[in-house]
């Protein structure tokens, strides 16, 4: 208990968010330092600037993979110095996710010395270990192009989830930017011009009648006015504006269809910025043994998304799965329960050994 906790906080004070790429690459200094001093062999990768570190038995296969990430959302220099309170351990990245890139290790360090008590070498170990350093940015340059490095049989993605719930879908992403274009003069005589931004407004208002929809637990498409761009001074009509949209959508949904129709109904300019894949999970044995473990713990769906999106595409099965953390990714009160933390490591501990060896 102490080791994962420390390592934790260890983690927790580098500030590795993306406004600081020297800070994600410190942490992946740390993380070597931890591998090289367990005497471990590991590969580190290196794409766009994006490191990523893997552990893997010799013949770059394994039956499992435990998936995390070092990389975290910005905030407040404050949350980069861990604390513990009421049995929780608080700090940016405390539950997304540097808590399970800990466990991850603490993990890997503990089976290679059992094994290296039966006289076996790392090439005996039954799981391997991928940590990756932009999973915030959508993990283009880590898990999805790591994935192609190795083989296994079954991943599981320590980024979302709880004792309640192993996570087999997540939501889709769809980025959509939309530009309205108007005429500009001067803010005394607004009727010789043409607001850009009145535009955007009435867009927005028919772009959001795609979304009037209802479902059991929300598992439908929704939608988020995440950021807007308008006007320069404010005695001019603005003849330019732009906003961008956070589109979660379902496997209900068809989204070139969705995007065609919302281009017929608006009046401005609409740009798709990016899309990422739903994650489902596919069958797995390795789910039904790990079941077998936490025999209280249900499937469901979670409307965010992790590095589990780019399982398909590399044909793994795979869940997101995690700790107790009272949904605090991202917030000011970010933290993981301590209790749940170590009852994690101990229900993983007994999978991983569970399986023996590839």
């Amino acid at each position: 208990m102490k080791e994962l906790i420390e390592l934790t906080k260890s983690l927790i004070r580098y500030p590795s968010v993306h406004s600081r790429p020297d800070q994600i690459h410190a942490c992946a200094d740390y993380i070597e330092v931890y591998l090289e001093s367990s005497r471990i062999a590991f590969q580190r990768f290196n794409f766009n600037n994006t490191p990523s570190i893997l552990v893997l038995p010799e013949n770059q296969s394994a039956p499992v993979v435990l998936m995390s990430h070092f990389d975290v959302v910005d905030g407040p220099d404050r949350l980069f110095s861990p604390w513990e309170e009421n049995g929780c351990l608080y700090g940016r990245g405390s539950i997304d996710d540097k808590y399970a890139v800990a466990l991850s290790l603490v993990l890997l360090k503990n089976h290679v010395d059992r094994l290296r008590a039966l006289r076996k070498s790392q090439d005996a170990l039954s799981f391997g270990v991928l940590l990756t350093g932009d999973e915030e940015t959508g993990g283009t340059n880590g898990a999805q192009k790591i994935l192609h490095e190795f083989k296994t049989d079954f991943c599981i993605a320590l980024d979302g989830g709880n004792f309640r719930k192993i996570v087999v879908k997540e939501k889709g992403i769809l980025r959509l930017k939309l530009i309205s274009r108007g005429k500009t003069a001067h803010g005394a005589r607004p009727w010789l011009g043409e607001n850009a931004i009145e535009r955007l407004i009435d867009d927005y208002q028919r772009l959001k009648a795609f979304f009037d929809v209802s479902a059991p637990d929300h598992w439908h498409r929704t939608l988020n006015f995440s950021i807007m761009h308008a006007g320069s001074v404010i005695n001019q009509v603005p003849d330019y504006a732009e906003a961008l949209f956070d589109i979660r959508y379902t496997e209900d949904d068809d989204i070139d269809a969705l995007v065609k129709a919302i281009r017929a109904n608006i009046q401005g300019e609409v740009q798709v910025v990016s899309t990422s894949p739903m994650f489902l999970s596919g069958k797995s044995p390795y789910l039904d043994r790990l079941l077998s473990f936490s025999p209280s713990t249900q499937l469901g769906c979670a409307h965010g998304a992790s590095d589990a999106r780019h399982l398909a595409d590399h044909g793994i099965p795979g869940i997101v799965w995690g700790a107790d953390g009272d949904m605090t990714q991202h917030a000011e009160n970010e933290h993981i329960d301590i209790d749940s933390f170590i009852r994690l490591y101990n229900i993983l501990d007994q999978f991983l050994s569970n399986i023996g060896t590839p």
